[in-house]
């Protein structure tokens, strides 16, 4: 199942602020480090990252419809930019 038929089926808007664990954006925000320090030279801006809750493993999205396991989240990279600076 796609993330967005997910959120439709369940009546819950992306427009509106997500909380998260701060543990899981704490993750979210290694991996995006972590490949902007290895594709610094062409990075395209990534949707998001998803992040498995248990083992905090993730990794960049870059297309419109992330499919998610059910134990995976996806952090939108808004959410991830917004402490950075």
């Amino acid at each position: 199942m796609y993330a967005q038929q997910w959120i439709e089926n369940r009546g819950v808007s992306l427009d509106s602020p997500q909380l998260l664990d701060p543990t899981l954006l704490r993750a979210a925000r290694q991996v995006y480090r972590y490949y902007k320090d290895v594709h610094q030279d062409r990075m395209p801006r990534p949707l998001g990252v998803v992040i498995d809750r248990f083992s905090y493993r993730g990794h960049l999205v870059f297309r419109k419809r992330p499919a998610l396991l059910m134990t995976e989240c996806f952090v939108t990279f808004e959410q991830i930019e917004s402490g950075l600076y």
